[in-house]
């Protein structure tokens, strides 16, 4: 009998993964923090507060109980806000099999500290179990992947025989996987395109067209792909699945929460009633802030995210963040 899997997260992504899995076959242990929902999900076999009408297959049980859920799991999906991942590993820990491989799901970075997922990862699980670990991104909205809508997605990894062996395991006639070598890449490209998606968002708030959306990600883009090559990620990277790709689907879909939360702020909205409005984390607000801090480290000039953080933290209305941007000294296409 194959090994159980263990998905922490029973938001909107992590149950469309567990639904994935389980739809495959697989034994699959859906995880959350609030007991009576997860006794809701068992009971019910769906999860009406993040997905509702979608029907959870058999091999899928809820639980609230970590130990139980991570019992024998042969693969840990991280599929919580990027702001619990540190706490969930943490907790996880004790409870992992010591050959567990760990795939982090969630698409972010640590707030205060400007790191990336999968280097927290690391700190928490310890060098040992390094090599063990995998990030996923791609334009991957949970409402269409459980309407089973062609999409892809990337696996990254340093680990190569990870890597595919992950590959097989999500990938479905829907659902085609690709490998990465480049974790920094993969990492940032799915967690810097949030932010930008919320200013896509506030275009739209605002009333703007086409072009000027076509110019923000254009121009978003460049500076994702200019702090990542300072982060030490590959340049090609930024042109796939989990940069461009994930920015004109989460830049474009009423589905994404940075999008709609962007959307009211565009509207008037203040961040905190436009976040609460959502029931969902977004994470574009928090990683606004790290990509700010991390650009700073490195001496990468970001107008965009800084505009950004200064409409969310600060207070700026979002018309004068545009006028700044559009006003700043001209450049050369390239240039920063």
């Amino acid at each position: 009998m194959e090994r159980p899997i263990a998905v922490l997260g029973a938001g909107s992504w992590g149950t469309a993964l567990a639904w994935l899995l389980a739809g495959k076959g697989a034994g699959v242990r859906l995880w959350g923090r609030d007991a009576p929902h997860l006794a809701e999900i068992e009971t019910a076999r769906e999860n009406a507060r993040y997905l509702p009408a979608l029907k959870l297959p058999g091999s899928l049980s809820a639980t609230a109980d970590l130990e139980r859920a991570l019992d024998g799991a042969g693969l840990v999906v991280a599929a919580v806000p990027s702001s619990a991942v540190r706490e969930t590993l943490s907790r996880a820990l004790p409870h992992m099999a010591p050959d567990a491989s760990v795939a982090l799901a969630a698409k972010g970075l640590e707030r205060f500290t400007g790191k990336r997922l999968s280097e927290v990862a690391a700190e928490e699980l310890g060098e040992a179990r390094s090599s063990a670990i995998a990030v996923l991104s791609g334009p991957n909205l949970s409402g269409e992947i459980v309407r089973k809508l062609p999409t892809a997605a990337v696996v990254a990894s340093l680990d190569d025989e990870l890597a595919r062996a992950l590959q097989e395991t999500f990938a479905t006639p829907f659902f085609r996987m690709y490998a990465n070598r480049d974790v920094t890449g993969v990492e940032l490209g799915g967690a810097l395109k949030n932010p930008i998606a919320v200013a896509a968002g506030i275009c739209e708030g605002l009333g703007f067209g086409a072009n000027t959306k076509a110019t923000l990600l254009t121009r978003g883009l460049a500076e994702m792909t200019r702090l990542g090559v300072a982060a030490g990620a590959r340049a090609a990277t930024f042109s796939g699945l989990s940069g461009l790709g994930d920015l004109v689907a989460t830049a474009n879909s009423p589905l994404s929460r940075n999008y709609r939360l962007g959307c009211a702020l565009g509207r008037g909205e203040s961040v905190q009633s436009a976040a609460e409005s959502l029931h969902q984390v977004s994470e574009g607000v928090p990683t606004t802030e790290a990509a700010c801090r991390l650009a700073a480290h490195l001496g990468v000039e970001v107008p965009i995210f800084e505009e950004l953080r200064r409409v969310m933290f600060e207070g700026k209305p979002p018309a004068e963040a545009v006028a700044h941007l559009m006003t700043r000294p001209y450049k050369e296409e390239g240039e920063e």
